[in-house]
């Protein structure tokens, strides 16, 4: 009886950590892909407006999560944290309603991001430190917040063409109120982000191959992030729709998930590093083809590719900065790669692409992803010679 009673509860955990993250997810999903069309045709601003706005987020993430994990750390109440920021992260979200000014809302922006920076890395530190005490598969909890986001794509897009793009808001600030409300029925555990930066720092500048990659990541991993900003705008710049819109994303988000479960066999089969720079060509080639003008059923077609460098490049890569770190260093080593791709990259690509499609328009703003992430390319080579030199250079010692 006792057993049941506890496996019962143990179903009961996972699938409130798949609900939390399933609603997350699928607020952000139904609210950031068609904020920039919000901005550009509701609120009137224009693309340099719209690039500073939303590339304020990812640079004040960086600072903003390592703080909120020392709030964690000093008052153990994680769980009340993750409640209270989720809470406010979709109140923020309403906040660009109240005034269309650019200064109002480059300071909504601010305020959202500080929030936002708590919820994926406390989430998933609760669901980590979760499995590892009960035991569990943490991919299978965080994989509902793929379905989240994929989904409020569709439909929050559907439900913008025929309500308006006021919807966005509201379906941000339900979907974090429920996240809040699930976060309340989590389990208690002990969350930390232990970064010691500035000896982890000066270790890892040493690597010749890690800071190499981290430019790398920069270039590749920065225009994915910032087409989350202009892919919307590319789409009806084509002629599609609101709808549309949200099928597009739908198509290239749900493409990941399948590539994922397989890419440990292809890294196992071809090495980390080419891997890498597979993914990174596939993107760059998506880039500089959207660069073209193509028609949108070509776009729609083109989206599952996001499978092939997102789904590719993300395990690849992590793995890759964890096998060259030095142990005692590999969770800074981690939070430099992230704030390299997802904080700087985000942010330099997001707001310079809005200058790009300013002046020259969204085509060349994706031509200018597809020469970066070719950039990109480069240095992971570079990379990866070096790897091959270090290997060539302990094979010589061994045999003398």
């Amino acid at each position: 009886m006792e057993r049941e009673k506890q496996m019962t509860s143990s179903r009961l955990t996972r699938f409130t950590f798949s609900a939390h993250f399933y609603f997350i997810l699928f607020g952000m999903g139904g609210f950031f892909p068609l904020l920039s069309t919000y901005f550009l045709k509701d609120a009137g601003l224009n693309g340099t407006q719209i690039g500073a706005i939303l590339s304020l987020g990812p640079i004040i993430m960086v600072f903003a999560q390592p703080l909120w994990g020392l709030l964690c750390d000093t008052t153990q109440r994680s769980k009340q944290v993750l409640m209270g920021t989720t809470f406010f992260t979709g109140l923020s979200g309403l906040g660009y309603l109240i005034n269309n000014d650019y200064g109002w809302m480059l300071g909504i922006a601010a305020i959202l991001a500080v929030f936002q920076a708590a919820l994926v890395p406390i989430s998933d530190s609760l669901a980590m430190s979760y499995v590892q005490r009960e035991g569990g598969d943490y991919g299978k909890l965080r994989l509902w917040g793929a379905v989240g986001f994929a989904s409020a794509a569709y439909f929050i897009g559907e439900w913008a063409e025929n309500s308006g793009l006021m919807v966005i808001f509201i379906g941000f600030a339900g979907a974090m109120t429920l996240s809040a409300v699930t976060a309340s029925l989590l389990p208690r555990e002990r969350v930390s982000f232990d970064i010691d930066l500035r000896t982890g720092l000066s270790r890892l500048m040493k690597l010749p191959q890690f800071p190499l990659f981290l430019m790398g990541t920069f270039f590749v991993f920065g225009p994915i992030q910032a087409n989350n900003v202009y892919f919307g705008l590319l789409i009806q710049d084509l002629g599609g729709t609101l709808a549309g819109v949200g099928i597009g994303f739908l198509l290239a988000a749900g493409s990941e998930a399948p590539v994922m479960r397989f890419a440990s066999k292809w890294i196992s089969r071809r090495g980390l590093l080419s891997v890498v720079i597979f993914a990174s060509l596939v993107s760059a080639a998506r880039w500089l083809f959207y660069g073209y003008e193509p028609s949108v059923a070509w776009v729609y077609i083109t989206t599952v590719s996001q499978g092939l460098s997102v789904g590719l490049f993300i395990p690849a890569a992590l793995q890759y900065v964890q096998d060259i770190a030095p142990k005692e260093v590999k969770t800074t080593a981690i939070a430099l790669y992230t704030a390299a791709g997802t904080g700087l990259g985000n942010w330099f690509f997001s707001l310079l692409g809005g200058v790009i499609f300013d002046h020259f328009g969204i085509y060349s703003t994706y031509l200018f992803f597809g020469i970066s992430t070719l950039c990109g390319v480069g240095m992971v080579l570079w990379v990866q010679r070096l790897d091959r030199k270090s290997e060539s250079s302990l094979e010589r010692s061994s045999v003398r």
